[in-house]
């Protein structure tokens, strides 16, 4: 495959803080990247460094001729007024009639293409963004959190678009299950480094893990032998008949160096205080109205719901999600019937933007003290400022000076740290990564409260929610059935979308057909000799790359015996390296093997078609 990117010893920094120190990745056609990292790591900054739209402070960064790059912007680049297919056909210079195809992939058609993007709703506002990167006809994606308050359906649609563009992505993402189901490969963006593995995230992790448990037994073993060396030492130094080899052993002792391991442990729990233990309801809606001034956004809302359950509000961006949980929350009134919760409840709200709202010049610290209840001692604050990535002297970072996801994450932590009995959460982990809304997920299944909260991660909602509220069409109902259950139905109706629209495309065209000119005849016939030109062409290309494959697994089979030899030897004298490299061996050979099985049966259908 040929290279599209090639990032050589970039160095990258701000002030005293270093994000890159000789980094080098290298990324390839049709490679889909899955990059993790966390938060403040260069993620982005290595977007923006790709893209030109920020300087490296030394490296290179090379980009193909045949690169043809679309990024997805986080901020709105519509003018005031414009229609989708405006803002479309004026971004992409496209004809109307492409602008309209490429859209209706992401069921953006008839009147949607005329609706103003100042009236949709955020879901529909990132298809549009999709739409325009799609027209650039790009080979390479760079995608920076793109399912940020993107709702459930359209997050399916983009999983599916994803699974099936034929070109590169690179894809920033807090969304495990999101990145499983649409990458290949994994760059992880840590410790001033890009470390790219051949691997889903799923199997990157776990790869880090195996090698961290190498490196732990490796250096327990050295501590041993080092034990052992410093007993002969200490008991024989002072004998002269022993002094030589006293000091033999303290020479290997020197050379005995244990291997650092990067970054703290991947798993960190996080207890949420518990609330006051109560039963009975949590809530009663009766009659309920809600939206904004004299518009009803949802009515006729009625539904008791019992202490200690978790429930995910899903539904369209749009349908009134975050207007139902500030309702409840008593952020704005309602416009008719009633909110009653049960008795001594004490409710924290979280609210999407409400990171603006927090000023001052007290530290991180200080802030999660007062908002603790006494009880709470300063460790149990600090270990769940650590889970939430403030660790030592961050927590006497003046809030004053922190950015907008910092502010967010210690608002949240401060409203878990409170001791609430009702928890209301909208898009909690949007400004987390992807390990820290794991954490976030465990602690909240195991709260013994009441928990309300909207969020288009699956990871997180299938781990935390044991209830679901649709809201859908002016109506906020109990869902009758699981999370899964949830997904697949609304996974089968955009399957069933799709295919009624594909066969409305069928029709269109079959009605359009024509009988073929003689003319059209011998071009049609000149056509099906490049066809079989084409692929006799990929016929070649095919079979090069089987032999290629066997020649590589046959190397690295070899190059693996060796190293595996060498560590059942001597398995101190063994690098961190050399085990690097052995579970990367133990990667690609997977990899390698399936695409060689995965020829080999192409080959041989290919075969018996020629033979037919």
């Amino acid at each position: 495959m040929a290279a599209l990117i090639q990032v050589s010893r970039l160095h990258k920094q701000y002030g005293p803080r270093v994000l890159f120190d000789e980094a080098e990745v290298v990324i390839s056609e049709n490679q889909k990247f899955g990059v993790v990292g966390r938060n403040g790591a260069g993620k982005s900054t290595l977007f923006n460094i790709i893209t030109g739209k920020e300087q490296a402070d030394s490296g290179e960064v090379w980009l193909s001729p045949d690169l043809r790059l679309s990024y997805l912007e986080q901020k709105d680049t519509h003018l005031p007024g414009e229609t989708v297919l405006e803002f479309l056909m004026r971004t992409t210079e496209q004809e109307d009639w492409r602008c309209g195809k490429v859209a209706g992939k992401f069921q953006i058609k008839n009147e949607l293409l005329e609706t103003k993007i100042d009236d949709l709703a955020g879901g529909f506002r990132m298809r549009v963004k999709l739409s325009a990167m799609m027209l650039h006809d790009p080979n390479l994606l760079l995608l920076d959190e793109p399912t940020n308050y993107l709702d459930l359906k359209t997050l399916l649609l983009l999983e599916d678009f994803l699974r099936g563009f034929n070109g590169a992505a690179l894809i920033i993402s807090h969304d495990r299950e999101f990145l499983m189901r649409t990458t290949t490969h994994t760059l992880e963006v840590d410790n001033k480094e890009i470390a790219s593995f051949p691997g889903t995230i799923d199997q990157y992790l776990t790869y880090k893990d195996e090698v961290r448990e190498q490196i732990q037994r490796q250096n327990e073993n050295i501590e041993a032998r080092k034990k052992e060396l410093q007993a002969f030492v200490d008991r024989f130094k002072a004998k002269a008949s022993k002094a030589s080899q006293a000091q033999s052993k303290m020479k290997q002792i020197a050379k005995l160096q244990t291997t650092d391991m990067a970054g703290p442990a991947r798993k960190v729990r996080m207890r949420l205080p518990p609330p006051a233990k109560k039963g009975g309801i949590a809530l009663t809606c009766k009659n309920l109205e809600i939206g904004y001034g004299k518009t009803i956004i949802a009515d006729k809302i009625d539904f008791t719901l019992p202490r200690g359950g978790h429930f995910a509000i899903l539904g369209d961006n749009g349908q009134g999600k975050s207007t139902f949980l500030k309702t409840i929350a008593g952020a704005i009134p309602e416009l008719g019937g009633e909110v009653r919760w049960g008795s001594e409840t004490k409710i924290g709200y979280y609210a999407q933007h409400v990171y603006e709202t927090l000023e001052g010049h007290e530290n991180i610290l200080t802030y999660l003290e007062k908002k603790s209840p006494s009880s709470t001692t300063r460790q149990e604050v600090m270990n769940m400022a650590g889970a939430f990535l403030f660790q030592g002297d961050d927590t006497k970072k003046e809030i004053s000076v922190l950015s907008g996801g910092e502010r967010s994450r210690v608002l949240l932590l401060g409203l878990l740290l409170s001791r609430c009995d009702v928890l209301l959460l909208d898009e909690p982990t949007n400004h987390l990564d992807f390990e820290t809304v794991e954490i976030l997920a465990e602690a909240l299944r195991d709260f013994g409260g009441t928990v309300f909260f909207v969020s288009h991660d699956r990871t997180f909602v299938d781990a935390v929610a044991t209830g679901i509220l649709e809201v859908k069409d002016g109506d906020i109902r109990l869902y009758n059935g699981t999370y899964e259950e949830y997904v697949y139905n609304l996974s089968q109706q955009i399957a069933e979308e799709q295919s009624s629209d594909s066969k409305k495309d069928k029709k269109k065209a079959k009605d359009a057909e024509v009988v073929p000119t003689e003319e059209v005849a011998v071009e049609q016939k000149g056509n099906s000799k490049n066809d079989k030109k084409a692929r006799d062409k990929e016929l070649k290309a095919l079979q090069k790359r089987h032999a290629a494959l066997a020649k590589e697994i046959e190397a690295l089979q070899t190059e693996q015996k060796t190293l595996l030899a060498a560590v059942e030897k001597n398995p101190d004298q063994v690098s961190r390296t050399d085990y690097d490299r052995l579970g990367e061996i133990a990667r690609l050979l997977e990899s390698q093997e399936a695409e060689w099985l995965s020829l080999s049966e192409r080959l041989e259908i290919d075969k018996e078609m020629v033979r037919k």
